[in-house]
Order: structure tokens, then C-alpha cells, then sequence
């Protein structure tokens, strides 16, 4: 397995092993994604053994243009199509009633399937040189932090990936925002780059939180999830500092802190900069030789709900 940089010859050549059923690892403007041709259900096993993925757990199916729908889904209401109008490509999941055709093992036999147009310029050319919508959860091992650079899906995946295209780090550093329509009402399934205040304010209405079920409807709706292998636990501020232990700040403290196991989320408190440090703060201190890893909470307010969200699943493994 190579870590190749994301060229256009490379791109053709990630293009050329999806299409003969294997997998790969490719950048989004979100974190990294594990793709394979949505259409192929022994390709899109291979995502599933090389995550250690439930299969009850479904899959976003990636597109590069509006029309790949039709290859998808029966359907788009009106609000969906609202919200895709508003904020395709970029980082909104919708989901909408599957096609027949799609393979079962794609979205965990459910009716429906999670759909996204990534705004990074390597998921669209991939996406288009394949000549199939990818399915791509995050490249990361089942439950554990998402990556965010090509080292960090070498690191958890190893040589269970075909290619890895390097395109450098994400730059939002966090997953899609999920919702779905129904009853004519919208629903947020995971919070994400995009707020549910975003939202709210373009379509004029509410948005509900919906809880997971026993079997989810979209990825991220587990209790524990993005999850370290050092144990995370959550504090309203850190005050002091001990020794053997690691720390993530939202903000630069007033007192002094051992740069070698500390990390700050944004100096200056910019939430977009927190959320794009996030899970890269979070493997260099995962990486370290400490018992465990203390972090602060930032106010759930815009996307600080999404950052605390991936903090408190983190923190329940």
C-alpha cells in the first residue's frame, strides 16, 4: 500500500483500483475518507473488514455532481433539495429513500441512504474518474479518532488499503453535519461542520435533534465513538497540571503548561481553528507515553456542540 501525493496521475490510478473493486483512502475538506464503489457489495466489504465496521452501521455514499442522484435515491423533497442548493458541495449529509438497485450492505438494509458532495477538488475528481458514486466512511479503524492527514490513516489502517491519496490536512477537521426530512419536518442526526443554527437561519424553521436508535440511520450515532486509546476525561477548565498526563486546551491558559504533552485547540478561542485541530491535537496526544489525556469543554453553542459531541463519545469508550 503506498502514500502517494494526490496528483492527477495518481488520482487516475486510486480511479482505476476502484473500479476493479478495490478500496481508497482519500482526502475531503472534513477528514479522510475509506471509498469504494458504492454499486459493488464484495468492494464495499473490504471498507467493513478493514475498519472492523458493524455492518448495522450505514455508510454516506459520496457523489460529484447533483445528477448522481438518479444512481442513488427515488426521491428528493423539497427541503432536501433546499438545504443541497444551499450547501453542496460542502459539508451537509442528507438522508434520502434509497434506490433498489444500491446494495443492501451499503446502507445496513435500511430504506434510505446518507448522501454528500464533498467540496474538495481530489473527492470530486476521484469521485468522477471512477465513474461510480464512492461509499466512504472516515479512514480510521471502527470507534477510533478520524483522521485527518494520510499519516493518520497509515497509522490505524496499515496495508488494508489499496492507495492513500496525501492532499495535506483536512481543513474542518470534523464530520458532516447529517439531517434528514420527514413529516416535513428537518431532523439533525450529527452535528457537524455545519450548524444546526446554520440551518435554522436559511430555512427559517426549527431543527429537531434526533436520537439514535438501536440501529442507526447514519454514521456517528453511537454512545462512544472517535475515540483514543489513551482514556479522555472531560473537565469545565484545567487549573493545574500533572505529571504523566497529557492536555487538551480549547483556549492558551494564563499559567505556565509542558509543551512537549499539551496541546491548545485555538489560542485565541476560533471555533472553526478549534474544530480543525481537534482530532490531530487529539492523535499527537494519543501518541505520547502518558496514562491519560485531560480536556477542556468548550461551550455548546454553534460549533462547539459538534466539538463537544465528539469529546463526550470520545470520553465514553
Amino acid at each position: 500500500m503506498n502514500i502517494v501525493k494526490a496528483t492527477d496521475e495518481n488520482i487516475l490510478a486510486a480511479a482505476e483500483i476502484i473500479k476493479n473493486g478495490g478500496i481508497a483512502a482519500f482526502p475531503t475538506e472534513t477528514v479522510y475518507g475509506l471509498g469504494a464503489d458504492a454499486l459493488n457489495p464484495i468492494a464495499v466489504a473490504r471498507i467493513f473488514e478493514a475498519k472492523n465496521r458493524p455492518f448495522f452501521d450505514p455508510l454516506i455514499v459520496h457523489i460529484a455532481e447533483p445528477a448522481d442522484m438518479d444512481k442513488l435515491v427515488k426521491k428528493i423533497d423539497a427541503k432536501s433539495h433546499k438545504l443541497m442548493e444551499k450547501f453542496w458541495p460542502g459539508p451537509l449529509t442528507v438522508i434520502l429513500e434509497k434506490n433498489d438497485n444500491l446494495p443492501h450492505i451499503v446502507t445496513a438494509s435500511l430504506h434510505s441512504v446518507a448522501v454528500r458532495m464533498s467540496s474538495h477538488n481530489t473527492t470530486i475528481e476521484l469521485i468522477k474518474k471512477s465513474g461510480a458514486p464512492i461509499a466512504a466512511p472516515s479512514a480510521n479503524r471502527f470507534g477510533c479518532l478520524s483522521p485527518t492527514s494520510a499519516e493518520h490513516v497509515y497509522s490505524q489502517l496499515g496495508g488494508s488499503v489499496d492507495i492513500i491519496l496525501d492532499d495535506g490536512p483536512c481543513t474542518l477537521g470534523i464530520e458532516s453535519t447529517i439531517i434528514k426530512v420527514w413529516e416535513e419536518k428537518i431532523f439533525l442526526l450529527r452535528h457537524g461542520a455545519i450548524t444546526k443554527e446554520d440551518i435554522e437561519e436559511f430555512m427559517k424553521e426549527p431543527v429537531f435533534l434526533d436520537a439514535a436508535n438501536d440501529k442507526p440511520e447514519a454514521p456517528g450515532q453511537l454512545p462512544y465513538h472517535y475515540s483514543p486509546n489513551k482514556k479522555i476525561i472531560l473537565l469545565d477548565k484545567i487549573t493545574s497540571i500533572e505529571e504523566g498526563c497529557g492536555y487538551l486546551f480549547y483556549k492558551k491558559p494564563d499559567f505556565s503548561i509542558p509543551e512537549n504533552r499539551t496541546k491548545i485547540l485555538s489560542e485565541n478561542g476560533n471555533l472553526r481553528e478549534a474544530a480543525a485541530n481537534l482530532f490531530s491535537h487529539l492523535h499527537y496526544l494519543d501518541g505520547l507515553n502518558i496514562d491519560k489525556i485531560y480536556a477542556e469543554k468548550i461551550e455548546e453553542k454553534g460549533l462547539g456542540i459538534a466539538i463537544m459531541d465528539r469529546l463526550y463519545k470520545a470520553s465514553k469508550k
